[in-house]
C-alpha cells in the first residue's frame, strides 16, 4: 500500500468514526402535515448548524434509518470518483454524446460535468461506471462510508442494483462534503459543491440533488447561510411515478421555510 493509499485509508476510518457522532435527532411529528398536504409518504432529516448549533430533526425517524436506492443523488459522490480516477478532468471537459436518442431531449447532445448534474444525464454516469468498474466503485464507496457500498445487481447499480443508503447516511456524507473532509482533493470537493448549486439569494445558497429510482424519490443537500448550513435529506414513495416527483421539493421547501432555513415565497 503506497503513502497516498495509507492516508486515504486512515481518513476513511476517521470518517466512519465521525458518522457515529451525529447529533441526537428530535422527532418532528408536526411535520406530518407537510407530507399529508402533498399526499405523500416518506421521511426527512434536517440538521441545523446555524449559530453554532448542531441540532437534528427527523420526521419518521424509523424510516430515516432505512436504506433505499440512492438513484441520481449518487451523482454527487460518483462525480468525485470520476475526478479522482482521472476520467473527468474538470467542469469544462466535453463528454461526447454517443448518438443514441433518449427520451429526455437535454441528454441528446454532448455534456460536461455541470450539464450532466443539472440534467441528471444517466448515460454520462453509466460511462463513468464502465470505466471505473464495480470493484473500484466499491472501494471508493467504502472509503466514504456510503450506504451499504454495494456496486452489484442490476445496472445502473445506483438505480436498478443493490446499492442502498438511508436519509441519515445521506446527511453524514453531505456534512463531510460541506467541510471538505472527504478523502479526495479539496479542489474536487469544491467543484462538486459548485455544480450542486440550485439557486441563491443575497445571503444564502441552496446546493442539492434530486433522485428517483422509480419507486422512491429523493431530494438531498443543504442551504448555506452566513450563520451556518442547514442540511436536509428527504425520500418519499412515488406510487404515481412522474406525478409524485414535484412533491420532493414541495415538502422539503415548506419544511425548511417553517424553520426559516429558506426565505418566504
Amino acid at each position: 500500500m503506497n503513502r497516498r493509499s495509507l492516508i486515504l485509508f486512515a481518513l476513511s476510518i476517521v470518517l466512519a468514526f465521525r458518522t457515529l457522532a451525529a447529533p441526537t435527532q428530535q422527532e418532528r411529528a408536526d411535520w406530518s402535515s407537510f407530507f399529508a398536504t402533498a399526499e405523500a409518504h416518506g421521511t426527512i432529516v434536517v440538521v441545523d448548524n446555524r449559530n453554532g448549533k448542531d441540532v437534528a430533526f427527523a420526521y419518521d425517524a424509523e424510516r430515516a434509518g432505512r436504506r433505499y436506492s440512492p438513484a441520481s443523488t449518487f451523482k454527487i459522490p460518483h462525480s468525485l470518483f470520476a475526478l479522482d480516477a482521472g476520467i473527468l478532468r474538470d467542469e469544462f471537459q466535453v463528454i461526447p454524446w454517443d448518438g443514441i436518442k433518449r427520451s429526455i431531449k437535454a441528454w441528446n447532445e454532448d455534456q460536461n460535468l455541470r450539464s450532466a448534474m443539472r440534467n441528471s444525464t444517466v448515460w454520462v454516469y453509466e460511462r463513468f461506471a464502465r470505466q471505473l468498474g464495480d470493484a473500484r466503485e466499491t472501494e471508493y464507496m467504502r472509503k466514504i462510508a456510503y450506504g451499504n457500498a454495494v456496486a452489484g445487481g442490476g445496472k445502473p447499480f445506483w438505480v436498478e442494483g443493490d446499492l442502498a443508503i438511508s436519509a441519515n447516511e445521506q446527511i453524514s456524507f453531505l456534512r463531510h462534503l460541506y467541510r471538505n473532509e472527504l478523502p479526495f482533493p479539496v479542489e474536487h470537493q469544491r467543484l462538486i459543491k459548485d455544480v450542486m448549486v440550485n439557486e441563491a439569494g443575497r445571503d444564502w445558497i441552496l446546493r442539492a440533488k434530486t433522485g428517483w429510482s422509480g419507486k422512491v424519490g429523493w431530494w438531498v443537500g443543504w442551504v448555506e447561510w452566513p450563520t451556518g448550513p442547514v442540511f436536509f435529506a428527504l425520500n418519499i414513495d412515488t406510487p404515481n411515478r412522474l406525478n409524485d416527483l414535484s412533491k420532493r421539493q414541495e415538502i422539503t421547501r415548506n419544511i425548511l421555510r417553517s424553520i426559516s432555513a429558506l426565505p418566504p415565497y
